[in-house]
């Protein structure tokens, strides 16, 4: 069951951390909170939705056979083309971002100012080699990696709670258009917390144990909003949600003014490293998915030219989009909780429907067709969202 929570947490704690601040820093503390915690009750309730039609559908399902038994071949095709937006899009947020951190290493480090589009490929070819390594390799680089990132985020958070200004997070909320301020967070929030693409295998794990998988979830999705709630109380409570909002979702912008704060050199290079090793790992992970769903799609051969070809057509796509959409790191972030709600929210509602009209018996999680539609309403408010964001 540790490890199942680990799974879940390590999961959605990543990039996305590194988004909130700049994403939520107009709406001041308190409100950041709530919304938090009204998203995580989204995601842990449609987590359980999962387990529930993953338990009836029958242990050692995957999500691709669960829709097709409920959806059809229609079903499937939405839940394929939902998988492969999420992931390009999550790759071209973190190459943006990434690239940013380079920029500004290049900068600090060396007295290099590297030019963005040069970061770009540069991440691209340095890290996205590892996707081609396999499994296996990236298993262990992400293990050391993501608890070296746990680790430095408590010493940060540690660190910067004495430096927290109740004055600084009283006068975060910034005067502008509220209604911007709450559609520009919600989509980044949201992304924040997704988790659900691990839940089928937790289920084969736990050998469908219903009382063991509840706890998992629920315990292992509150890790992340705990995480991310210290999280923005030392980056709003010392930098100032003003200062912040400033910085028109630049990421190196806030990493510095963090360091600023530190002031100690060695909580600033802990700062630094949490924020590359935040971006590293999630890129990682998500493009390994990127690169083996590509793979079962083409039907690659396990040559040196067909894992070339799998590559070029894993990263392309997304460093094109990292290229020329200007949008930044929050922004391409954000358009991922499209192809998400998507996933999690619509495909599970639709399949419980359809689950509980032929098969009445077994696990159900509370609510009814009550909490069915209310999750519907948040998911299509979240759509809404991203609309108004990109119009």
């Amino acid at each position: 069951m540790l490890g199942s929570i680990a799974i879940v947490a390590g999961t959605a704690i990543g990039a996305g951390m590194l988004a909130l601040p700049l994403a939520t820093a107009a709406l001041g503390m308190v409100p950041a909170i709530l919304l938090m915690v009204v998203i995580w009750g989204l995601s842990a309730y449609t987590s359980l939705l999962m387990l529930e039609i993953n338990l009836r559908s029958g242990v050692g399902d995957n999500v691709h056979a669960i829709t097709g038994k409920l959806l059809g071949k229609k079903g499937q095709i939405v839940q394929g083309a939902s998988f492969l937006s999420l992931l390009v899009a999550l790759t071209a947020a973190y190459l943006t971002g990434g690239s940013s951190l380079l920029v500004l290493k290049a900068q600090n480090m060396f007295d290099i100012v590297l030019d963005n589009q040069v970061a770009v490929v540069l991440f691209t070819l340095v890290l996205g080699g590892f996707a081609a390594l396999g499994v296996a390799w990236v298993d262990k680089v992400s293990r050391f990696l993501f608890s070296l990132m746990i680790l430095l985020l408590i010493v940060v958070v540690l660190f910067l709670l004495p430096e927290v200004s109740i004055a600084s997070m009283a006068t975060s909320a910034v005067a502008q258009s509220l209604t911007s301020s709450w559609m520009a967070a919600i989509p980044v929030v949201f992304t924040s917390f997704g988790f659900h693409v691990c839940i089928a295998t937790l289920v084969r794990y736990l050998d469908g144990d219903t009382v063991s998988l509840r706890k998992v979830l629920l315990i292992g999705s509150t890790i992340p909003l705990a995480c991310y709630i210290f999280w923005l109380l030392v980056t709003l409570g010392t930098v100032g949600g003003s200062e912040i909002n400033g910085f028109n979702g630049s990421l190196p912008a806030l990493i510095s003014a963090l360091q600023e704060i530190a002031h100690t050199p060695l909580i600033s290079k802990c700062i630094s490293l949490f924020a590359d090793l935040a971006l590293i790992t999630s890129f990682l992970g998500v493009t390994l998915s990127l690169y083996d769903f590509v793979a079962e799609l083409t039907r690659a051969k396990k040559t040196f030219v067909g894992r070339a070809q799998t590559w070029l057509l894993t990263f392309v796509p997304p460093l094109l989009c990292a290229l020329y959409v200007p949008e930044g790191f929050v922004a391409v972030l954000g358009f991922a909780a499209v192809p998400l709600v998507v996933m999690i929210i619509f495909l599970p509602i639709a399949m419980a429907l359809r689950q509980r009209q032929i098969q009445p018996q077994g696990y159900q999680v509370v609510g009814g067709t009550f909490a069915l539609g209310l999750a519907g309403i948040l998911g299509a408010i979240i759509i809404g969202a991203q609309l108004f964001v990109a119009l």
